[in-house]
């Protein structure tokens, strides 16, 4: 299936759940927060939201700093 990840086109297998394509991408889940579709992904239900072709994502990382 074909998703849009920060604007990118990305694929990805049928059947990928948020947290499955997280970790495909190499993120660190404690530290992000992901738009799905103009919505918050709530971060407990991550494993269980299963992307759908078409699927726009936001994957915000957040940077600490002083």
């Amino acid at each position: 299936m074909r998703l849009t990840v920060n604007g990118e086109m990305r694929e990805a297998p049928d059947g990928a759940t948020l947290a499955g394509l997280l970790a495909s991408l190499g993120i660190d889940g404690r530290r992000v927060a992901v738009e799905r579709n103009r919505e918050i992904a709530p971060k407990s239900l991550w494993s269980e939201i299963a992307l759908q072709d078409g699927d726009q994502l936001e994957i915000v990382q957040f940077v600490g700093g002083g």
